[in-house]
């Protein structure tokens, strides 16, 4: 059973067929509720990240700034190419694949950004990770990710 406006892509994993539904060529239908769902989901993430940190989940809200990032980036890619965004959690990636031009700072911002997703997911990472994400570590961060939020807003999202 296949919903209206999607196609089925058959994925193979470790010898395993697996259907997914992707949207298809009407990705973002007339309210771009796509769009939407990639800032709103994004702001709500933003919130979440703050109260992280507030009550002292210093890597998890690092965790969750990255989320807050990539999903900006995606909302950028989906209002510029009306279709799904790139499969890839590298944000620097997304960045190139939307044409963003990065200056080395920004790039360097966005590189270690998607090293909190890895750190803060795989248990060969997450102790060192938690011992690094101080206070002081962690607000540097959430303050940098605050400011790649407001320029992605200010500069692709008006």
């Amino acid at each position: 059973m296949f919903l209206k406006g999607c196609f089925k892509v058959q994925i193979l994993s470790l010898g395993a067929a697996n259907n997914i539904l992707f949207p298809g060529p009407r990705y973002i239908d007339k309210k771009n509720n796509t769009l939407k769902y990639w800032i709103e989901t994004s702001d709500e993430d933003f919130k979440v990240m703050n109260n992280l940190y507030k009550s002292g989940h210093y890597h998890w809200s690092l965790f969750i700034g990255y989320l807050v990032v990539e999903k900006l980036l995606k909302a950028i890619f989906v209002k510029k190419y009306n279709k799904p965004p790139v499969f890839s959690h590298d944000l620097v990636r997304i960045a190139e694949k939307i044409n963003m031009i990065l200056d080395e700072e920004k790039k360097g911002l966005l590189d270690t950004i998607t090293t909190f997703n890895i750190s803060a997911r795989y248990d060969d990472y997450k102790r060192v990770f938690y011992k690094k994400c101080t206070k002081q570590f962690s607000l540097k961060w959430i303050n940098n990710i605050k400011e790649i939020r407001k320029w992605l807003k200010e500069n692709y999202l008006k």
